[in-house]
């Protein structure tokens, strides 16, 4: 929809999607790719990031700030930014309590979102070819295996935070692995959301600045690779959902842990296991599940009736 075209109403509609991907990136489980896919402003997404493009900057540099605005899709980029930092800056302490106290219910609440985001978007692919099924399986395999490999502990030097914000900000524009899930996987996922608890503006600048240099350059590379290979790319993304449930199952044992800066105990090696017996938090966490499976497929049925 074109911006002009769009009243009050149809905003205020485009900042609840966006709170909808600033919920799902807050946590890692359904990226916001995900669920632009789902509210049917993916394709709009990409093309108002790739809007902003080298004239562009070069009018943010010279402070020509009328053609600036001429050049990109500011009105969309901005009411969908505000929904996005909407949802970090209000439920980042509530999911870093519940990640603490709560951990199997929030992650099989995750699980059932990861679910219901495979199926949804593997029904992005328009013909199941055998190309197509060995992308699946590599993308599966890859996450599956990646997942195991990365350290607890990275550096918190500038250079990495910058980094983990280039590579986390893609993945939210994928319709795929979370941006948090990537900052779980480069050790950094606590460190930022203390950070944006505590208002640390130096490393959230440090995150944020990476995240605008991978998105302006990601956004181009997935464009095209969406448009030349559109079936196999969706075929990747959508086994490395299904390689990252190895990540959130909820029932775990700690086969070793270390200690960590803050002198708290930090799981080093952990393996899936099953639940013990069947008692309430088993049956809570089993209908957490099915919730967040139910509430991204009515997402996903909400959006193809918006399309």
């Amino acid at each position: 929809m074109n911006s002009k075209n769009r009243s009050f109403t149809d905003y205020i509609v485009l900042s609840v999607k966006g709170f909808c991907m600033g919920a799902s990136d807050v946590v890692p489980g359904v990226s916001g790719g995900t669920m632009a896919f789902i509210l049917g402003i993916y394709e709009e997404l990409i093309d108002a990031i790739k809007s902003f493009d080298l004239k562009g900057l070069q009018f943010l540099v010279t402070l020509k700030f009328r053609p600036l605005l001429d050049r990109i899709s500011w009105q969309f980029l901005l009411t969908v930014g505000i929904g996005i930092l909407a949802a970090i800056f209000s439920l980042s302490k509530l999911l870093s309590w519940l990640l603490q106290n709560r951990p199997i219910f929030i992650w099989s609440f995750f699980l059932g979102l990861i679910l219901a985001s495979v199926l949804s978007v593997s029904r992005r692919v328009e013909a199941w070819r055998i190309l197509t099924w060995l992308c699946l399986v590599g993308g599966t395999l890859g996450s599956y295996f990646l997942v195991g490999l990365v350290p607890v502990a990275t550096p918190n030097d500038y250079w990495f935070l910058f980094l983990c914000g280039a590579v986390a900000i893609c993945a939210m524009i994928l319709p795929g692995i979370s941006g948090s899930y990537i900052l779980v996987l480069l050790g950094k996922y606590q460190y930022v959301l203390d950070a944006v608890n505590y208002r640390d503006f130096l490393v959230l600048g440090l995150v944020a600045a990476g995240a605008c240099v991978g998105i302006i350059a990601f956004s181009r590379i997935l464009g095209w690779l969406l448009k030349n290979y559109h079936d196999l790319m969706v075929a990747t993304l959508t086994g490395l959902m299904i390689g990252s449930l190895r990540k959130v199952w909820p029932w775990k044992e700690t086969l070793e842990s270390v200690v960590d800066s803050h002198g708290q105990m930090v799981p080093l090696v952990q393996s899936n296991i099953l639940p013990g017996q069947w008692n309430v938090e088993v049956l809570a966490a089993i209908s957490l599940m099915v919730a967040g499976l139910l509430a991204v497929l009515f997402l996903d049925r909400l959006g193809n009736r918006i399309k």
